[in-house]
């Protein structure tokens, strides 16, 4: 995997408290992230990134109105309704392409749902999930940069939008939870301006950059249906092709259907970086 550096998010406003949903017992706040008092290097992880030392870094918060597009669904109690324990989806499943609601209710399941993804987060070595990846498709996603229970801050959004990028782009080697053992390079801007809600409702903006930034923008576009090789480069595609080609008659065999996409005919999505946009 390629270095990256990574950076410190500090604010009390953005922990586990957007979350309570941090895998510590808290008092819900206004914020999305849970401030430990270490924050160490991960010694493993897969929504993947190997990286340099952790370059402590501010993390600037501000509470806003925030607004959602009108053709956005809202989940309903089904939508949200899930049967612990949560499990991987992987690839090619058409759970991972599907639309993801929206979120209008802030309720204990949506804390139980959040604790469970977090738990499956950290058994599977992630540092990072979607909803869509335990086969719920709403506009959800946990991370924790450092990907170890206990360690640096696990962060939760809800329904989350990027508002502005950096021109500046980093390549770096991902993998995804979604396909076990693939990694491969995949460029990304350098940072992001976000807003999305917390545990409670509230909506704020952050800033992320570094390893955050990189995790947030893998994870969000988990939630607009686009997987990791939508962004890769037709060169660095070919080399993982034969891996992908292997779920997909993973899939087949378990299931007895043909894959809803093969990588071998699909024309893949230009994504670029317009996830901004979408």
């Amino acid at each position: 995997m390629a270095c990256a550096s990574w950076h410190h998010l500090h604010s009390p406003s953005f922990t586990r408290v957007i979350v309570p949903i941090l895998h510590y017992p808290t008092a819900l706040s206004t914020a999305f992230l849970h401030q430990r008092n270490r924050f160490t290097s991960p010694a493993r992880f897969t929504f993947s990134v190997n990286q340099t030392n952790p370059l402590p870094t501010p993390v600037h918060v501000q509470a806003k109105r925030g607004f959602f597009p009108k053709d956005d669904k809202i989940a309903s109690t089904e939508d949200l309704r899930f049967e612990p324990p949560l499990k991987i989806v992987e690839y090619p499943d058409p759970i991972l392409r599907k639309r993801n609601k929206r979120i209008a209710t802030f309720d204990e399941n949506l804390k139980k749902l959040v604790d469970e993804m977090f738990d499956v987060m950290y058994k599977t070595d992630g540092i990072g999930l979607s909803a869509p990846q335990v086969g719920i498709n709403v506009q959800l996603m946990v991370f924790n940069p450092v990907g170890e229970r206990g360690e640096g801050q696990e962060i939760v959004l809800v329904n989350p939008r990027v508002m502005k990028y950096s021109k500046k782009t980093l390549l770096v080697n991902e993998g995804c939870l979604s396909f076990p053992r693939i990694y491969a390079d995949v460029k990304r801007p350098e940072s992001v301006k976000i807003d999305a809600q917390d545990i409670n409702g509230v909506r704020s903006t952050v800033d992320f950059s570094g390893l955050p930034a990189r995790v947030f923008q893998h994870e969000f576009d988990h939630l607009q249906g686009i997987l990791f090789f939508d962004r890769m480069t037709d060169e660095v595609l070919d080399s993982i092709r034969s891996q992908l080609e292997a779920l997909e008659k993973k899939y087949e065999d378990k299931t007895g259907l043909t894959s809803p996409e093969k990588v071998e005919t699909q024309k893949r999505k230009k994504a670029g970086f317009g996830f901004g946009k979408s």
